[in-house]
């Protein structure tokens, strides 16, 4: 059993996932910050960017039910989806791109056949002379 952990424990997807959870830790305070300065301007423009009393309503005087505390949630989502899109995500694929694209330009590297016969013709001419 404690065999199976250690192995399960050492592959690299697990370390790759600690790693990520400790990245995205650190990059929360940025994504709540662009989160608060898109809601902030939702607030401007639309009034309270909370839908938490949309449709809520009581049963046998309890606490409010409030239905709309989920659109609310869902739309926090999306905003923090979008923030770390074009925050991370978006600027991350085009150094790819641009990375990718250098690379394809620099001129082709010899392969090991290639650099092999070159040595092979300089051997022979060296035999010769």
């Amino acid at each position: 059993m404690l065999k199976g952990f250690r192995e399960f424990i050492s592959q690299g997807n697990v370390i790759d996932l600690a790693v990520a959870v400790i990245i995205g830790n650190a990059f929360k305070p940025i994504v709540d910050k662009v989160t608060d300065v898109i809601m902030g301007i939702i607030g401007a423009v639309i009034g309270s960017p909370n839908f938490d009393s949309v449709g809520q309503f009581t049963i046998n005087g309890s606490d409010p039910i409030q239905p709309g505390a989920i659109v609310t949630q869902a739309v926090n989502f999306l905003l923090i989806a979008a923030a770390v899109y074009f925050c991370i995500v978006l600027p991350m694929n085009r150094l790819r791109e641009r990375t990718k694209k250098e690379e394809s330009e620099a001129p082709a590297k010899p392969t090991d056949v290639e650099l092999l016969t070159e040595i092979r013709d300089l051997l022979a001419k060296q035999k010769q002379s």
